[in-house]
């Protein structure tokens, strides 16, 4: 099959439970104590066996209610759940300061590593316009190839705002 065959649309459909994840994590209306820290502050999604449809990956997620408890660095133990031959989307709530205020935004991670199979890499490609969609008002997204690029917590901050980023859940910079 020729390349450009392989990188038109996948045909690949998003999970309903993908959609209420992802506007589960958008939207922070006051909420019980309770409530928030059943809050997701990271999920991992890949694509099904059949490869038809994109999924919420079973126990791939970091909860606001972890952070203090079973979770010291939110930001690290994320990193953490990425496999490192797989490549993967990811939705991260991202807490951080400028100079100015406090603030919250979700990023879109596309984590494709090198070494992944050319074929997963083919195929999450094509498919990511298919979730990027039903994540309406994302305002960050990265595209990640290595653990290089993602360890280090300056080039996350760097996406949400370059300089003016003082810390990062609660790590100054």
């Amino acid at each position: 099959i020729g390349l450009s065959v392989c990188l038109q649309a996948s045909g690949v459909t998003v999970n309903d439970e993908v959609i209420k994840v992802f506007n589960d994590m958008k939207v922070r209306k006051s909420s019980t104590s309770d409530e928030v820290k059943k809050r997701k502050k990271a999920v991992l999604f890949c694509l099904s066996d059949d490869k038809k449809k994109i999924i919420v990956e079973e126990g791939k997620q970091i909860l606001v209610g972890d952070i203090g408890e079973t979770v010291d660095d939110p930001y690290a133990c994320f990193v953490k759940l990425l496999p490192l031959n797989d490549c993967r989307y990811g939705l991260y709530d991202a807490t951080y300061e400028t100079k100015e205020s406090k603030k919250e935004d979700l990023v879109f991670i596309f984590w494709a590593p090198e070494g992944a199979p050319l074929k997963s890499k083919m195929i999450y490609a094509s498919s990511k316009d298919a979730i990027k969609k039903k994540f309406t008002g994302i305002k960050h997204e990265w595209q990640v190839n290595g653990l290089d690029d993602i360890q280090d917590r300056t080039t996350l901050a760097d996406k949400l705002g370059g300089n003016v980023v003082v810390s990062l859940e609660g790590k100054p910079l």
